[in-house]
């Protein structure tokens, strides 16, 4: 009988999301005038190096973190509860190197996809995936363009050291264009601040309509479902960190209690830099759509850029601001 995955969170994570591969990245780019020597330097490289295991990328330790849910998976459910699969343009031969350094840091990875340059993004729904993670801006595009699940472009890997309590998982989001749709962050784009508090506060028992990471906002709800705890205790904490304050912030909270949702922490900053008190929360991995937040939150905490689909209102005026 096939493995339901209904009830299970599935993470898709690029190998170069979930290692660093920037030594073989650049030097497949030394050659990229010419393909064909590209694709035999690389190759080469990736045999020679297949014995050393690869350093840790910007997803490997939200990765771990999640795998480590699985023991409190209780006995009678046949599923796990995070499944992780590893999704890579390398063809199966130089994706041993990736296969080995899953072995050398124990992470119970099972499932994998090698598909030898082809996208890898038309295997998601194949392999029932709700967040997928990839330093390719191209292969996060498409996946947000076709609503199959939610993807982030991840940045570098952060210069410090992750300072997080053993067994948790740390979450942040931030809110418009991320969890929620960008319509109310358009009125504040286009028509200022002023006019998108009054449309806000009207609106503040009309919940917000769902944006890309809505969905998996509510399967990690339905992961400490799963968990023997109180949803007040649960090893999976999340935080809302969004530039709202009030009088815009109670429609944000209405919206998370009517999609039932429960959010650990919420940060309503009014303009203020999320970088402190990302730092202070300290999460596996932040969410934002505007890379005014993710610059300088990169360098202190994992981060991932939430494109805009290319047929929103946000992203044309993304183009044209920039």
């Amino acid at each position: 009988m096939p493995l339901d995955l209904s009830n299970t969170l599935v993470i898709g994570i690029s190998a170069t999301a979930l290692y660093d591969m920037s030594d073989s990245e650049n030097l497949f780019k030394e050659y990229e005038r010419d393909p064909d020597t590209a694709i035999e330097k690389y190759r080469e490289f990736m045999l020679q190096h297949e014995s050393e295991p690869l350093l840790p990328g910007t997803g490997f330790h939200l990765v771990k973190a999640l795998l480590g849910l699985n023991q409190y998976k209780s006995n009678t459910d046949a599923s796990p509860l995070v499944e992780v699969v590893v999704m890579s343009r390398n063809s199966p031969e130089t994706g041993v190197r990736v296969l080995n350094s899953i072995r050398h840091d124990r992470l119970s990875i099972s499932r994998s996809a090698f598909t030898a340059g082809e996208a890898v993004t038309a295997y998601l729904d194949a392999f029932d995936v709700d967040l997928f993670l990839t330093t390719s801006a191209t292969d996060a595009q498409t996946v947000i363009d076709s609503r199959a699940c939610a993807a982030a472009v991840l940045k570098e890997p952060p210069r410090g050291v992750l300072n997080i309590p053993e067994g948790q998982v740390r979450l942040a989001f931030d809110g418009d264009a991320v969890l929620f749709s960008e319509e109310s962050e358009l009125v504040y784009k286009t028509e200022g601040l002023e006019a998108f508090h009054a449309a806000e506060d009207r609106d503040q028992d009309i919940p917000l309509s769902e944006g890309p990471y809505a969905s998996f906002l509510k399967k990690l709800s339905n992961l400490q479902d799963r968990l023997p705890f109180r949803v007040e205790y649960s090893p999976v904490r999340i935080a809302l960190v969004t530039a709202r304050n009030s009088p815009s912030e109670m429609r944000v909270i209405k919206t998370l209690r009517a999609w039932g949702v429960y959010v650990d922490e919420a940060f309503f900053l009014g303009g203020v830099e999320k970088r402190k008190v990302l730092e202070a929360f300290n999460p596996h991995i932040f969410f934002d759509d505007q890379d005014v937040h993710l610059d300088a939150a990169a360098n202190i905490v994992p981060s991932g850029k939430v494109p805009y689909s290319s047929e929103s209102p946000m992203s044309q005026l993304d183009k044209n601001t920039n």
